[in-house]
């Protein structure tokens, strides 16, 4: 019976995920969403999800995409691959690990803090007050932090992808401006449209998921001040696993 009533608990936590995460993904395709006061909160999310952390991560990116593109390199001549290391620093790389680590650094950073503010908002009213002076919650406090979210985690990729690309160079020909030939016909061939449009669409499905499902965990929390942890952590758990079904997905998609 036990058994049972956690299995419907966690099927119906779930369909609340999926059922806000349409609400909110429609919310944020429409233009009638962004009215002046939304468009503020979006910037004001954006300084605190992406541009504050900008430094530090940049350069946690360029520690780890240095490190791995040294040993990606190493490895293909020791094995006398040398010729497919700069496809598979480009596609391991660039394509699949750093969209899954920006997101998680942006969900670490942004994931947990949007849970707790929306708990903390539900448990003391504010939701509903806004309701009650006819203001949307949805419109004004979450299509904001969701549209912030996707931005940010596309922004921050691309950034660091560039990174990746100059540092697949450095370590790939050194300073030699003999290799940019080659170099350019191998990303050429790896980036090309359709890849680029799954490119795209995965960095923005991770910069939804970052919001909209700790915006989910957070109205869950009750009238007690007790149930934000619990809610919090929850939605933290099932943030980490609809970011890993969406990279399988995607490897999926792109090599099966």
């Amino acid at each position: 019976m036990n058994r049972g009533g956690a299995l419907l608990g966690w099927i119906n936590s779930w369909g609340r995920v999926l059922h806000f995460a349409g609400y909110a993904l429609a919310a944020a395709a429409s233009r009638a969403s962004y009215t002046p006061a939304t468009r503020a909160v979006t910037l004001k999310q954006i300084y605190f999800t992406a541009w504050q952390i900008l430094p530090l991560f940049l350069l946690f990116a360029a520690l780890v995409e240095f490190t791995l593109i040294r040993v990606i390199v190493s490895v293909s001549r020791e094995y006398g691959i040398a010729d497919y290391a700069l496809d598979l620093v480009l596609r391991g790389v660039v394509l699949e690990l750093i969209p899954l680590l920006t997101a998680l650094f942006v969900a670490l950073r942004s994931g947990a803090a949007i849970a707790t503010e929306v708990a903390l908002m539900h448990i003391s009213g504010e939701l509903e007050a806004l309701e009650r002076a006819g203001d949307d919650p949805l419109a004004l406090e979450f299509v904001p932090r969701v549209a912030a979210a996707a931005l940010s985690v596309v922004a921050l990729t691309v950034l660091a992808g560039a990174l990746a690309i100059v540092s697949a160079y450095l370590v790939t020909y050194g300073l030699s401006p003999w290799g940019f030939g080659e170099f350019t016909r191998v990303v050429g061939k790896v980036f090309g449209i359709p890849t680029m449009l799954g490119f795209t669409l995965k960095c923005m499905l991770f910069g939804a998921a970052v919001a909209v499902v700790p915006i989910a965990a957070g109205l869950e929390a009750t009238s007690k001040v007790k149930s934000a942890p619990v809610a919090v952590l929850g939605g933290m758990v099932r943030l980490f696993f609809v970011l890993g079904l969406i990279e399988v997905v995607s490897l999926a998609a792109r090599y099966f």
